[in-house]
């Protein structure tokens, strides 16, 4: 009696084991490599350039296809070409903040590939920038006109 409940809870484990291992969802394929994930503007003035434009490496020996680029929030935005990527080959993210804004900034781009044509789970990539937008410096202040009224004779 003990070897067949032995035996039968043996052969349930095996089969959930089986079973778990089919449930996995595939990994991805995609080799993507960004040549930094994080860029500090460090001090900018208000209404400044905030732009920067992350550089990446399909290492794959796929095509690779940016499914989706995504901002943390409203005052970040960020532009992409939509074309694939060859194996090798390089490709851009232009990230812009709106710096508009006062204060410290630390925001997120969040950036899924994969392999074109297949269904797979995509690669997710998380880039960042931050910096710290600071008033414009005050214009120097011009001397106020020094006159009088002119007396006519």
């Amino acid at each position: 009696m003990k070897k067949l409940i032995l035996t039968l809870f043996v052969a349930l484990f095996g089969f959930a084991a089986q079973a778990q291992d089919q449930a996995q969802p595939a990994q991805s394929s995609v080799q993507i490599k960004f040549d930094k994930n994080s860029h500090d503007f460090g001090k900018i003035e208000k209404g400044g350039d905030g732009t920067h434009t992350f550089t990446f490496t399909n290492e794959g020996d796929e095509t690779l296809v940016l499914s989706s680029v995504r901002a943390s929030c409203g005052c970040t935005t960020p532009s992409w070409s939509r074309e694939p990527i060859k194996p090798g080959e390089t490709g851009t993210i232009k990230v812009k903040y709106d710096t508009n804004r006062m204060g410290s900034f630390h925001k997120s781009v969040t950036v899924q590939a994969k392999a074109e044509g297949k269904e797979e789970l995509p690669k997710t990539v998380r880039l960042t920038i931050q910096g710290q937008v600071e008033s414009t410096p005050a214009a120097p202040s011009t001397p106020a006109k020094q006159g009088g009224s002119v007396i006519a004779k």
